[in-house]
């Protein structure tokens, strides 16, 4: 297993926005985003205005669209000036940190596997775990191919640094429904809706716990896994991991016309607590009703998340 560490990432940061200029005009941008906070049930939601955002918000992720065009991800598409940093998990798993050009975060990786793969979680949670332990100062997030992946026909996670989402930092109301020596699982009680926090001190423990909680999960049809975004973090000898249960891709909203229209495709930095908006119009609209409701209509019912507990109980 190759080793990377938050060193050798502020190297690459440093050598790509020497290099790139683009993506290093794209950071500094950043300086000048438009943000407000908005309470839902008690819980900080920052809104952003980030216009580089569009070509992620509003990305065509149907089948066609997505054979029609170059996978960004893979090496031979990406632009020349775009340097990474190998990291070989198990010896097997191949992937390649990179600076993500359009960010939202002041410091937002990319971590594409080398070879051109579905994005499928199963199997590869224990590379996300890893990946926080040796990036302790981000985050890792994972989005599924329909619950905000701009790039649903090549895997990869993203990192964003740490202190950024509110969801890292504010006090959750949560329930335990499951309790081991080295890993406990809850649920949120406020805010939102299917939200599952797993908390481990053993890589092991945590990734068989996930397989319990993957397999118990619905696939709707036509679907290859069923459908969430998953935050984690390490600290202090420990990993918190995050999994949002989705029933939806895109709000209704999204699909509306005129003032009803907010362009917005929540994934797993929206469900963290940062609502991205690429249009000011939605950035100045957008009120605590409109977050509590594209939540509600995105993440799985209370009903479904119930009988999902109690599956999930049952097998662990």
């Amino acid at each position: 297993m190759s080793e990377i560490n938050s060193e050798i990432v502020r190297e690459l940061f440093d050598e790509q926005f020497a290099s790139w200029e683009q993506a290093s005009n794209n950071y500094k941008a950043l300086d000048g985003v438009l943000a407000k906070e908005i309470q839902v049930d008690g819980f900080p939601f920052k809104v952003q205005f980030n216009p580089a955002r569009i070509v992620s918000s509003a990305a065509k992720v149907d089948a066609k669209s997505i054979q029609e065009r170059k996978c960004f991800l893979c090496k031979e598409n990406r632009p020349a000036v775009q340097k990474g940093i190998d990291f070989l998990y198990k010896g097997k798993d191949h992937y390649t940190v990179l600076i993500n050009p359009f960010p939202i975060f002041s410091r937002h990786l990319t971590i594409p596997m080398e070879c051109h793969q579905d994005q499928l979680i199963n199997g590869r949670f224990d590379a996300m775990l890893e990946l926080a332990r040796q990036l302790p100062d981000y985050t890792i997030f994972y989005n599924g191919p329909k619950c905000g992946a701009s790039a649903p026909d090549h895997f990869h996670f993203q990192a964003g640094i740490k202190g950024f989402m509110p969801i890292e930092s504010a006090p959750l109301k949560m329930k335990v429904f499951y309790h081991s020596p080295k890993t406990t699982l809850s649920r949120l009680t406020s805010v939102m809706n299917g939200v599952i926090v797993l908390e481990s001190s053993s890589v092991e423990d945590a990734a068989q716990v996930f397989d319990k909680i993957y397999s118990s999960l619905k696939v709707k049809e036509g679907e290859s896994e069923p459908m969430m975004n998953i935050l984690c973090w390490y600290d202090n000898g420990s990993w918190a991991v995050i999994i949002y249960l989705r029933s939806k891709h895109r709000p209704e909203c999204f699909f509306q016309e005129g003032e009803k229209n907010i362009l917005i495709s929540p994934a797993s930095v929206d469900l963290g607590g940062v609502f991205i908006t690429p249009l000011e119009k939605d950035f100045t609209k957008i009120t605590a009703g409109d977050i509590s409701s594209i939540l509600s209509e995105i993440l799985i019912s209370n009903e479904e998340f119930e009988d999902t507990i109690e599956k999930i109980k049952s097998i662990l």
